[in-house]
């Protein structure tokens, strides 16, 4: 039920409707509150304070008619920009960064904030009265669409700047890159479950492994799609409450299809229909990636932005570097944290799960193979990619990171030395590389 919710609330979350719904449910329950007070207090206030109400029935209803029919169009216009922002993203920098731009709270507010507006206008309208023997004006409920309306100009001219501050490729970059980071804090390291007093690396002995092969049975997926999420505290607390162990064979990010392998169970005596299906819940497939538990969806994005602008028909090194920039700044804080442990065992030290985690190398391949070789004929972008890596070796303190660091850099290296046509830019490339070397023969703290 929770990774349900959580689907749910990430699909809402992308939508135009959630956010304009819900604020013009609020202008309609403020509109009823509004006038219900204007119905007791407004002959007090027009006796008592009658140089602050000159205005009459007529008088109201032109000016709630007037911003109703303002709000209404400006909504219309709000809604075009916004299509002309995501098309200009999807042509430009790829579909996959839509998702980012439907997200943005900014834009649901702005457009809730008008279609809101409009609503409450339209309901105080009707409820003026014109006739002598009952004429009602609701004073108070006018005067605050009056001030909606001043609001909505503000939110207006906020809405011109934000769309022109957001279309630029660096600002994309900016937020796909702290999106990122904070898949970083949050997925590494990553604690499944607060029972088991023991998470460690170490694999345990080689017989269990090879009593769990031996006699694990699968669990197949139920249906298609991208694995969004897996409810791992759950599973492991199904494991310890079941006597079992299991083990992945999916992670977030990955495509199944209905009948291949999710996890393996053993021992596979007690897998039944529906144990089978109690596990197929606790995974939460969908048409697309999403970024809560899959750290290369945001990483993907970033190369995504990079590669087409490095395609001839673009030709933009400039925002393919500011990709690489921020990748190296998520790849140097990735470098610097503790890999979550595959396995998980309860208060007994009996092991009860075993995950399939995401590696540094894992994300540097995702990070840097598709620049390399779609940049290995663009020195700036070469340059860069060897700045980067020297970087990141400075924060990178396990010795297969270090060393998956410099099988990219003479990568790179090579690649350059391959495609690049000038002799001098070549020479340029070779002095990047050799620094990168040079990095390698300090101490871990000199390196920063």
């Amino acid at each position: 039920m929770k990774l349900q919710i959580t689907k749910y609330w990430y699909r809402v979350r992308s939508s135009f409707w959630f956010t304009p719904t819900t604020m013009a449910a609020m202008a309609v329950a403020m509109a009823l509150v509004g006038v219900t007070v204007d119905e007791s207090v407004t002959e007090w206030l027009a006796r008592n304070l009658d140089w602050t109400f000159k205005i009459g029935a007529e008088g109201a209803s032109a000016v709630l008619g007037i911003i109703a029919g303002s709000m209404i169009t400006i909504a219309g216009v709000v809604f075009s920009m916004t299509l002309v922002a995501l098309s200009l993203a999807s042509s430009q920098l790829g579909p996959r960064l839509l998702t980012n731009f439907m997200r943005d709270t900014s834009t649901q507010v702005v457009l809730g904030t008008f279609i809101a507006t409009f609503v409450y206008c339209l309901l105080v309208l009707r409820t003026i009265r014109r006739a002598e023997e009952i004429q009602f004006v609701p004073h108070l409920s006018v005067s605050l669409g009056v001030l909606l309306a001043v609001a909505s100009v503000g939110v207006l001219i906020y809405f011109i700047h934000h769309v022109s501050v957001s279309i630029q490729a660096n600002e994309i970059a900016a937020g796909i890159g702290k999106q990122l980071i904070q898949n970083i804090d949050q997925l590494f390291p990553e604690q499944v479950g607060q029972e088991g007093p023991r998470v460690t690396a170490e694999p345990p002995d080689t017989g269990v492994i090879g009593a769990f092969d031996r006699d694990a049975q699968p669990v197949s997926a139920a249906r298609d799609g991208y694995l969004q999420l897996i409810d791992k505290d759950a599973l492991l607390a199904l494991a310890m409450e079941e006597n079992l162990v299991v083990r992945l064979e999916r992670k977030p990010g990955n495509y199944v299809v209905a009948g291949c392998r999710l996890v393996l169970i053993s021992p596979g005596s007690r897998v039944t229909d529906q144990l089978a299906k109690q596990v197929q819940t606790l995974f939460i497939t969908g048409h697309q990636r999403t970024s809560d538990q899959d750290i290369e969806f945001s990483v993907n994005q970033l190369v995504e932005m990079a590669v087409r602008a490095l395609s001839p028909g673009i030709n933009d090194p400039f925002t393919a570097i500011a990709c690489v920039d921020h990748l190296g700044s998520a790849l140097c804080r990735l470098a610097g944290r503790n890999m979550p442990s595959p396995y998980r065992y309860d208060r007994h030290d009996q092991l009860r799960l075993i995950l399939r985690t995401d590696t540094f190398r894992e994300v540097l391949d995702a990070a840097f193979n598709q620049i390399r070789q779609n940049g290995r004929s663009n020195a700036a972008v070469t340059i860069r990619l060897l700045d980067t890596i020297a970087v990141i070796v400075g924060f990178a303190h396990r010795s297969e990171d270090r060393a998956t660091l410099l099988r990219h850099a003479e990568m790179i290296a090579r690649g350059a030395r391959e495609q690049l046509p000038e002799g001098e830019d070549r020479r340029v490339v070779e002095e990047h590389w050799q620094a990168v070397i040079a990095l390698y023969e300090e101490p871990t703290d000199a390196r920063r």
